[in-house]
């Protein structure tokens, strides 16, 4: 699976690059048709701490899966993404 990770705003460190090919990685454990998935990162300005934003599509045949996720640290919207990304492809299996 190609992965594309784009920030927005800033530049990403190894170990953030890291964490995103290996959660998003681990996605075709889940779904073996899976062609690609493009990473979006933005840390917004907000009053609030949740302002990291991850977003990702996930490329496969038919239609794309997209999810979004809004969290205080890019790591844990990274988790939740992937999360909601499981559960989509468990209800496309089903």
């Amino acid at each position: 699976m190609n992965i594309k990770i784009k920030t927005l705003g800033f530049s990403a460190k190894q170990e953030l690059t890291d964490f995103v090919n290996e959660k998003v990685g681990k996605l075709s454990h889940f779904y073996d048709k899976i062609i690609s998935s493009e990473v979006s990162l933005c840390a917004e300005k907000s009053n609030t701490k949740e302002n990291k934003l991850c977003d990702k599509r996930l490329i496969i045949p038919g239609n794309d899966l997209l999810v979004s996720a809004r969290c205080k640290t890019f790591e844990e919207a990274i988790v939740q993404s992937v999360d909601g990304l499981v559960k989509q492809m468990e209800k496309k299996k089903a």
